[in-house]
């Protein structure tokens, strides 16, 4: 299966209903799982999850976009404790809490939990324990928001 054209795909379909793409998972098990991951500024709607899975997977059988056997699409938002992997995430993302793992250790740590605050130069932002300790992109391995309540 090629990702990037059911990527490609996804994208004309959520451009079109004023969404955007977070995220793509192929999982292969006893099932086949194609999961698109959608967002907006306001929200997501169970609505626009609807709107998406009806017109990707029109779109996905016409183009034969997974060949072999049966797959489930599955169609949400990226949830509260969402991925983060792009600049505008951390960006969109200022003054929420969260937790960074590294590849490589940084100030001889690998894991950061503190508020972001933006990037810079290709470096987020992250104030951890009063003080701005900033990450390179590159070596981010995994950053998730952290629900707060």
């Amino acid at each position: 299966m090629d990702l990037e054209a059911v990527r490609n795909a996804a994208e004309r379909v959520a451009r079109s209903l004023g969404l955007e793409i977070v995220d793509i998972e192929w999982k292969v098990g006893k099932q086949r799982f194609l999961r698109v991951y959608i967002d907006k500024p306001d929200g997501v709607s169970h609505r626009d999850c609807e709107a998406v899975s009806h017109q990707l997977s029109v779109i996905m059988d016409v183009e034969d976009l997974v060949p072999g056997p049966a797959y489930i699409l599955e169609v949400s938002s990226p949830g509260l404790d969402r991925k983060l992997t792009k600049p505008s995430e951390f960006e969109r993302f200022a003054g929420r809490l969260a937790r960074i793992s590294t590849i490589e250790p940084f100030e001889n740590q690998k894991f950061f939990e503190g508020r972001l605050s933006g990037v810079i130069e290709g470096r987020v932002q992250i104030e951890v324990n009063g003080r701005v300790v900033a990450l390179p992109m590159e070596n981010i391995r995994k950053a998730n928001l952290v629900v707060e309540f």
